[in-house]
């Protein structure tokens, strides 16, 4: 399976790059989960498969994700459970998607997920939808260039004090975990363009009540 060369080279860097400490598996405890970061080749260049979580959800309501979720005991790990995952929020066949590797274990503390990055290229792309409308508002493929672009990039404030990166993109903002996902993707893929880290905005609060539950 021929894969582009950026994407080998984000894998090999991925699978290296040193886990930020906020980030870091404690030494017990934690749920096993995996997200699948799809990229495919688009109208607009390279691009990844984004969703927006239900408003009505128990975890991460109304956020910006890539596809993922818990692994189950009948996945046998992160990889077969990304693909399922992806399958039942998004459609997307796992027939037409080839696993370049997996990134370090990440640590979303709220939801107590050690979460597996799984890298995907969508050699042959089927068509995506809100497959599981319970769970799933909305999916889109985000071009990688549009991620990119200063235009689109600023820093966010949460109430805690805490600021990080984040996305404006095709009617979503892309905060939180999945926008240091992504913030590291775009410097380890090469793809990055210097932006302005100083244009900080707070969290909006119909944001914070969401993630807040």
């Amino acid at each position: 399976m021929e894969v582009p060369e950026w994407l080998e080279t984000l894998a090999e860097k991925g699978a290296r790059a040193q886990v930020p400490l906020a980030l870091r598996p404690p030494e017990a405890g934690g749920r096993p989960a995996a997200v699948l970061m799809l990229f495919g080749e688009g109208p607009h260049g390279p691009d990844v498969l984004l969703i927006q979580r239900s408003s009505r959800g128990r975890r991460h309501a109304g956020q910006p994700a890539f596809p993922g979720g818990g692994v189950d005991p009948e996945d046998g790990g992160p990889v077969a459970a990304a693909l399922r995952e992806a399958r039942e929020e998004t459609g997307v066949d796992p027939a037409g998607v080839h696993v370049v590797g997996t990134m370090p274990e990440l640590y979303i503390w709220r939801s107590d997920n050690r979460v597996t990055p799984v890298l995907g290229w969508w050699h042959t792309p089927s068509v995506v939808h809100a497959a599981s409308p319970d769970e799933v508002e909305s999916v889109e493929r985000v071009p990688i260039s549009e991620l990119a672009d200063p235009v689109n990039r600023l820093s966010l404030r949460h109430p805690s004090g805490l600021t990080g990166p984040a996305f404006r993109v095709r009617g979503l903002l892309v905060w939180g975990f999945t926008a240091g996902v992504l913030d590291g993707l775009l410097t380890h893929s090469g793809f990055a363009l210097p932006w302005d880290p100083s244009r900080v905005e707070d969290l909006p609060p119909d944001v914070v009540n969401l993630a807040s539950r």
